[in-house]
């Protein structure tokens, strides 16, 4: 007897889990298991011996690949791991001012937490700002001016940067999945590794944009950007 076991997961993820609360996660389903048996009764003649073997063959290749590829993009959707939303006083507004150790490589002491944070129309404190590996999901800057910025692998997927000015910036392995980015500016920015998967980029500028053919090739599939943005980067 072949088994093939798939164990099924939870989405038991949560950007803010208050401790209070006691967690309403069920028991775990039980796995998905695949039976082939190597003969059946009944079916022992030398005859149909080969056919059977054959559609048993060929039927648990099926349904081993079909189970697979269904657990895979859950497990997918399960890497992302946030610490506790902090609340310490005055949180948003202390939080961008980061260590002075390794800051191009997102090395802190303490994470710079920015998320649900709202900078709209800041035009002073995050200009020119190390804020490599930053937390900002579903955070607003609207308005706000971040040139020459260092936002190396920073989280900021579903934050708001309707208007924001990226000129000059480093925007380097930044994730900005479901993102607004409406007319974002983003003239001589460096994109490499960074990912727009459902950001909105309708009449964001990408004058002198600097990105790698691969990333190029991804974020030209982003049907929101406007003719003259995919003129910019070169997409056909």
């Amino acid at each position: 007897m072949a088994t093939f076991t798939f164990p099924r997961f939870q989405n038991v993820l949560s950007q803010r889990q208050p401790s209070h609360h006691h967690s309403s996660v069920g028991p775990p389903h039980p796995p998905i298991r695949i039976n082939c048996s190597a003969s059946r009764e009944g079916e022992k003649t030398e005859e149909s011996s080969a056919t059977w073997r054959e559609m048993r063959n060929v039927a648990c290749g099926i349904l081993a690949a079909w189970a697979v590829t269904t657990v895979s993009p859950v497990i997918a959707a399960n890497q992302v791991r946030l610490p506790p939303l902090s609340n310490e006083p005055n949180r948003c507004e202390r939080a961008f001012v980061g260590n002075t150790i390794g800051q191009a490589n997102g090395v802190y002491d303490k994470a710079i937490d920015l998320r649900f944070c709202d900078y709209t129309n800041d035009k002073s404190n995050l200009k020119g700002k190390s804020l490599s590996a930053a937390l900002m999901s579903e955070a607003k800057f609207d308005g706000a001016d971040m040139t020459e910025v260092v936002m190396s692998k920073a989280y900021a997927a579903k934050a708001s940067f309707k208007g924001v000015d990226f000129s000059n910036a480093v925007l380097d392995r930044v994730n900005f999945a479901k993102a607004n980015l409406q007319g974002a500016v983003f003239r001589n920015a460096v994109l490499s590794g960074s990912t727009f998967d459902e950001a909105q980029l309708e009449d964001a500028v990408f004058e002198d944009t600097i990105i790698g053919y691969d990333d190029l090739k991804k974020l030209c599939l982003n049907t929101t950007i406007s003719p003259d943005g995919r003129a910019e980067l070169g997409c056909r």
